[in-house]
């Protein structure tokens, strides 16, 4: 994932590679315009929401739903490609 922020807000997100039921695509559209310090944690909600896993599958290993993992997966995939704008 790529993004692009203007005077503190999301302007793009790119989705290189995203979940196969488009809950990726579907977040990151929602994203524009969202403050950069809420954008993680906003496609962790968004993906949640749009996501069409079974959230009563959980994993023993991990303790979570697959609904809660994708949240997490790209939260954390937002953290990255925020953290490669301040390294640049």
């Amino acid at each position: 994932m790529t993004v692009e922020v203007l005077d503190g807000r999301i302007a793009k997100v790119e989705v290189m590679r995203g979940a196969p039921c488009g809950a990726t695509w579907d977040a990151a559209r929602k994203l524009v315009g969202i403050a950069v310090e809420d954008a993680a944690r906003a496609i962790g909600l968004e993906v949640q929401y749009f996501c069409s896993a079974n959230p009563a599958g959980w994993d023993p290993i991990h303790g979570k739903s697959p609904v809660h993992f994708a949240g997490r997966v790209h939260s954390k995939a937002m953290q990255d490609a925020l953290e490669r704008l301040d390294r640049y």
